[in-house]
């Protein structure tokens, strides 16, 4: 499995950096495009992107994403739910890993 990262260019940055290969660099239009071609990558098992640009996605597709166990979604920066990665994980494997 690996990790893809969406976002704009000084989001994805620091990911390239660290070795990440699937990074998509979006600026605004590209955003649907690049989230349903990485949904549809069965190699990509953790879909990183900032809190913002998963509010600029249409509720269908932000349904898809937080209920989504393959890939799992973590948002990074802003605050709110969907921003915990303790839930993201508990989601993902089903148990608590913390407890």
């Amino acid at each position: 499995m690996e990790l893809a990262v969406v976002g704009d260019g000084e989001f994805v940055t620091g990911f390239r950096l660290a070795g990440i290969r699937k990074v998509y660099e979006v600026n605004g239009n590209g955003l649907e495009d690049a989230v349903k071609s990485i949904l549809e990558d069965p190699k990509v098992g953790i879909l990183i992107m900032h809190e913002n640009d998963l509010n600029k996605l249409p509720e269908i597709l932000r349904k898809k994403l937080n209920e989504s166990v393959e890939p799992t979604v973590v948002t990074l920066g802003g605050t709110g739910e969907s921003s915990n990665l303790r839930e993201k994980i508990k989601q993902s494997v089903g148990v608590d890993l913390w407890k």
